[in-house]
């Protein structure tokens, strides 16, 4: 950003006075004020000269654009949480959805669906047949933050057809391509697969292109996560990237990781690979601070790990919160039966090395995701902690990189990749989706013990030009919106200020 100047404006209806302007580009910070009218910045810079109906001196701190959380499993609870406070809380003023294969729309199942499509929702009701629907059910009662759709793979599978453990027929695939098609006419930002979870692992290769290919017509992009992340993580890279290839589309790598004790280190050789890749078509990728993750207890992510918390039991609900050691030593049964006894159940798997997550976070192309399942009884603490901890931890505590850098990792990088015209930067023109923090007590409160704490060192957060979260409350505004493909520009993965 430019150094500030005086520029008279009229008609602002609040300034932001006194801010370290950090814009999102990853330019250096700024001193100076914002204009807002309606959800719109009009102007930046010294602006002594203007006064507005409203005025928040922020005393020096930080104003940056609203974080972008890339990677959210919130499709239900935009519904039935409308406030988000676990997102707003951190400074999260958009979220992507129908992430890993798995949305609420175009689905209708006649009984509980499949794991780990269960983990967003596990009542049919819940479910759209029409993604236009889905989209509908939003504007009609908005949630706090903005939200970007996707179309699930493990969804049309599950929706299509009738057995899930065999490649999709000719039929299955044309019908399955239509209602994707249906999806992206209606608004749907792109595609996403799960190709390492049950509903979707039977799914060749040629499957997944087929339907990818209808996404080059719109505009759209296609997320995965992989097929291995693990022994055979190379394997899977080179397959996102001929998908990529062969159906034309940008594509995103999902929360990017080398798990298990084998492949701790390997993101040495991983990333050169993407940075390869992305010579030739366009690949881009997120990944979360932390180094357990989190999803379907029987997942086959139980070998890999060296701890497992379980989130979640339908016939033990009281064990939600401890580690699977020590129930598996009390029930006297194996880590695999304790498994077998506790599912339908989710958990926290500790499998990440965090010299392999720094190397990640630190990759320049790199986005920020929390991967967040806000359903669970108690959940990683990357969903009330992800960006907090980014600013806090790897930015002020480790040195990891630039205040500058982290920002635009979570804001215009983001929204260059996914398409989201006038967000994610500071400037005259944008939507003014912003967060005000103190840099120097930002931090995530959320721990493995302890998930649903809100974090410290925000001191505001505005979506669409309203205020939703101030002084460490929110204030019960809900001026999210669904932004539908139409509203998107093309995803740019060669943005120059990312």
């Amino acid at each position: 950003m430019t150094a500030p100047v005086s520029i008279p404006v009229t008609g602002a209806d609040l300034i932001l006075r006194n801010a370290r302007i950090v814009d999102g580009t990853g330019a250096p910070a700024q001193f100076g004020d914002v204009a807002i009218a309606d959800d719109r910045i009009v102007a930046c810079g010294d602006l002594a000269s203007t006064r507005a109906g409203r005025e928040i001196d922020l005393a020096g701190h930080v104003l940056a654009p609203g974080f972008i959380d890339v990677h959210t499993h919130d499709d239900r609870a935009l519904l039935v949480d409308p406030l988000m406070t676990c997102k707003v809380s951190q400074g999260v003023t958009t979220v992507v959805t129908g992430n890993c294969g798995v949305s609420l729309a175009p689905f209708a199942p006649r009984r509980r669906p499949p794991a780990p499509i269960d983990l967003i929702c596990e009542e049919p009701a819940g479910f759209f047949a029409d993604f236009g629907a889905y989209l509908d059910a939003l504007d009609r009662d908005p949630p706090a933050t903005n939200a970007v759709a996707q179309v699930g793979h493990a969804s049309l599978r599950a929706g299509h057809m009738d057995d899930l453990d065999r490649p999709a027929t000719g039929a299955e695939i044309k019908a399955m391509r239509a209602a994707l098609e249906a999806a992206l006419e209606v608004g749907a930002a792109g595609f996403s697969t799960g190709l390492f979870y049950p509903p979707a692992q039977a799914a060749p290769t040629e499957e997944v292109i087929e339907l990818a290919r209808a996404l080059c017509a719109y505009g759209a992009f296609h997320s995965t996560h992989m097929r291995d992340e693990a022994d055979h993580v190379t394997d899977s890279l080179a397959e996102t990237f001929r998908i990529g290839r062969e159906a034309q589309v940008p594509v995103v790598i999902s929360h990017h990781k080398c798990a298990g004790r084998h492949n701790h280190g390997r993101s040495a050789e991983t990333l050169p690979l993407i940075d390869r890749a992305r010579e030739e078509q366009p690949i881009a990728l997120d990944a979360y601070p932390y180094v357990a993750g989190s999803t379907m207890l029987a997942s086959g992510r139980a070998m890999a790990a060296t701890r497992i918390i379980v989130t979640w039991s339908r016939p033990r609900p009281d064990v939600a919160g401890r580690d699977l050691d020590d129930i598996a030593r009390e029930m006297g049964v194996s880590w695999d039966e304790a498994i077998a006894a506790l599912s339908p159940a989710g958990g926290i798997f500790f499998i990440m090395d965090e010299d392999d997550v720094r190397r990640i976070l630190a990759y320049p192309q790199t986005m920020i995701g929390s991967d967040g399942l806000p359903h669970d009884e108690h959940p990683h603490p990357r969903l009330w902690g992800t960006f907090p901890r980014v600013l806090g931890h790897y930015v002020r505590e480790v040195g990891l990189f630039s205040l500058e850098e982290a920002v635009r990792k979570m804001t215009a990088l983001s929204a260059a990749r996914f398409g989201l015209r006038d967000r994610g930067v500071i400037r005259p023109g944008a939507y003014a989706d912003l967060v005000a923090f103190d840099p120097d007590t930002i931090a995530d409160a959320a721990t493995f013990e302890d998930p649903k704490r809100p974090a410290t060192g925000i001191d505001l957060v505005m979506v669409n030009g309203r205020i939703v979260w101030q002084d460490g409350a929110h204030t019960g505004a809900r001026p999210g919106r669904a932004l539908r493909r139409q509203e998107l520009a093309r995803p740019d993965f060669a943005a120059a200020h990312a």
